[in-house]
């Protein structure tokens, strides 16, 4: 087992990382779910708002990112209240909205065929970004909105249960089913449990930055700590699925040494 932990220290199948080009995909990734995504967000968000039963998109953020209720009433100075985006929506910006939103899944998409070393899917393929759009926008929002999960420990399993299937299935659908499910797991897990881990983060370092950097740039401030949160979010989704490959192809090979080490000399190994 020492040997294959060897292995992989030295760097053995570190060469997808270097590949990936992770940090320059979660700054596209940021950039886009800011430009594309978010817009979506807002329109859901206020739509629900406005029908008296949910809550504004600076809200749904707030809760997202774990912020305090100092760095919350930041966040909602940057965005406009529902009732004023309702009124300024019309159906053409929306259909202009959700055709550049397929573009973020493009994004991700790339990231999972670049993590896999796989080529690029055809273009009549392009329907899983309007179907995975959709899903991510409908799980965004039934936690958004949900008051049943509100105050409970079940709330935090099951958004964990949650996040581990969407980002399994995405991975299954973006690829196209050119990789097997058992392989994509580990890597599902490893991007959910990078977002615990991030959300933890955000509350000792995001929350505090946005109050200070509020009183120093204004809501400028705000909106770099928000776009840095993004690029984080971006790096977990990419590093957690390259993560999740590393492990499906090395742990069989650390298990398989160890088992070889275990061995007295000349005991064939197991049937």
């Amino acid at each position: 087992m020492l040997r294959g932990i060897r292995r992989i220290r030295a760097g053995h199948r570190w060469a997808p990382v270097r590949e990936l080009g992770l940090w320059q995909r979660a700054l596209g990734f940021a950039a886009l779910a800011f430009l594309t995504l978010v817009p979506l967000l807002i329109v859901v968000s206020a739509a629900d708002a406005d029908a008296g039963s949910g809550k504004g998109f600076a809200q749904w953020l707030g809760d997202g990112i774990g912020v305090s209720e100092a760095a919350r009433a930041e966040i909602e100075r940057l965005f406009a209240l529902p009732g004023q985006v309702r009124r300024t929506t019309t159906a053409f910006g929306l259909a202009l909205l959700a055709a550049f939103g397929l573009t973020f899944g493009t994004v991700v998409q790339n990231g999972y065929e670049k993590v896999w070393d796989l080529p690029p899917a055809l273009l009549w393929a392009r329907w899983r970004h309007v179907l995975w759009l959709a899903v991510l926008i409908g799980l965004l929002y039934l936690f958004a909105v949900s008051s049943f999960w509100q105050g409970t420990p079940a709330r935090g399993l099951a958004t964990a249960l949650t996040g581990t299937l969407f980002f399994w299935w995405s991975q299954r659908l973006l690829l196209g089913g050119r990789v097997a499910w058992l392989a994509l797991l580990p890597g599902a897990m490893c991007t959910t449990l990078g977002l615990v881990g991030l959300r933890i983060f955000s509350r000792l370092v995001f929350s505090p930055l946005i109050a200070s950097s509020a009183v120093t740039y204004g809501p400028f401030g705000a909106f770099l700590v928000i776009q840095t949160w993004l690029v984080a979010v971006g790096v977990v989704v990419f590093g957690g699925a390259l993560t999740g490959r590393l492990i499906d192809e090395e742990f069989p090979q650390v298990m398989r040494a160890g088992g070889r080490r275990g061995r007295p000399p000349g005991t064939p190994p197991p049937a």
